[in-house]
């Protein structure tokens, strides 16, 4: 169910009945060819709580996986939105992370998306989850991945650790501000652990308090300083804890806007984002979205994208405004 104050696109079905929904999917799925139309309307209106009763129902009325017969199916973008939508939020963010580890080379925009902008408790989930669903430990599967202070930051997020209250002192803020700007722009080299052990570890207030510092400190935003002090992914992985404790719709809308602009679509991340915000924040990412950049997210997945994986997001959208 929506959350009461729920900023999704995503609203709980009324009159809700799996078993209409199921002899739906099984239709669509039935003969030559898929009605992949039918599956579009059937998932995307309805909550995920919904979603996990049909694949309970479906497995206990037809005897199959709903997940299975919708992959035989299905194919390409359309059936990884389709794939997404099945899972509870925490199994989705496991599922992406396994697949950005495994395989040749690493997907280090999925690890920097979801450990950046999850809170301790969705963190923790996480790593019991992919603990459960692939009898592996997260945290060595990306020690095993990745490196140097970028791994460091990545193992610092995921031990769920950020000091979730609302308290701020001043005092500390202003040394937090003053030890980042001597560990960075006032040396010659970096000393990479400091912005972690502020970035990573204090609360949302205090570092707001911190970044007001710092730009009395050094006369530059810390964005700007993190872009000349670093590089690669972990240059990546600070802006992108700065830019969520800033305000995470706005990074989402980043986010979105640069998996599509110029040439070429990142899929990857516009499937992550449009699946897993869809019933948390989408119409906050949709205004924040038509803020920054003067277009609406709609005619921007109406511009870069086609056919039914086309439409199935635009329905996650949840209208032109």
């Amino acid at each position: 169910m929506a959350a009461l104050g729920s900023r999704g696109t995503i609203t709980e079905a009324a009159g809700f009945n799996p078993d209409a929904d199921i002899h739906k999917l099984r239709e669509a799925m039935k003969g030559v060819g898929t009605n992949e139309a039918v599956i579009t309307e059937v998932l995307t209106r309805r909550t995920i709580a919904q979603r996990q009763r049909i694949k309970e129902v479906y497995k206990q009325t037809i005897g199959k996986n709903l997940l299975d017969d919708l992959k035989s199916e299905l194919s390409g973008n359309f059936e990884k939105v389709v794939v997404g939508l099945l899972m509870t939020a925490p199994v989705y963010d496991a599922y992406e992370l396994r697949n950005a580890i495994k395989g040749a080379g690493t997907e280090e925009a999925c690890l920097i998306d979801i450990l950046a902008s999850r809170t301790n408790a969705e963190i923790k989930t996480i790593n019991e989850v992919y603990r459960k669903e692939y009898d592996r430990s997260l945290e060595e599967d990306i020690c095993g991945d990745t490196s140097g202070y970028f791994q460091r930051v990545l193992v610092s997020l995921l031990t769920a650790g950020r000091d979730e209250s609302d308290s701020v002192n001043e005092a500390l803020a202003m040394q937090d501000a003053k030890e980042i700007y001597e560990a960075g722009e006032a040396r010659w080299g970096t000393d990479e652990v400091k912005f972690l052990t502020v970035l990573c570890v204090r609360n949302r207030k205090h570092l707001l308090r911190v970044f007001d510092d710092y730009k009395k400190v050094s006369g530059r935003d810390i964005e700007d300083s993190i872009k000349r002090e670093m590089s690669g992914s972990l240059e990546e992985v600070f802006l992108a804890i700065v830019k969520c404790i800033r305000n995470k719709t706005e990074f989402f809308a980043e986010r979105l806007y640069k998996s599509m602009k110029g040439l070429g679509t990142t899929d990857s991340i516009l499937i992550r984002i449009m699946v897993s915000r869809a019933e948390i924040d989408m119409q906050d990412i949709k205004a924040a979205f038509l803020k920054l950049y003067g277009k609406t997210l709609h005619s921007f997945i109406k511009g870069d994208t086609s056919g039914d994986y086309r439409k199935i997001l635009l329905e996650l959208c949840g209208g032109e405004k």
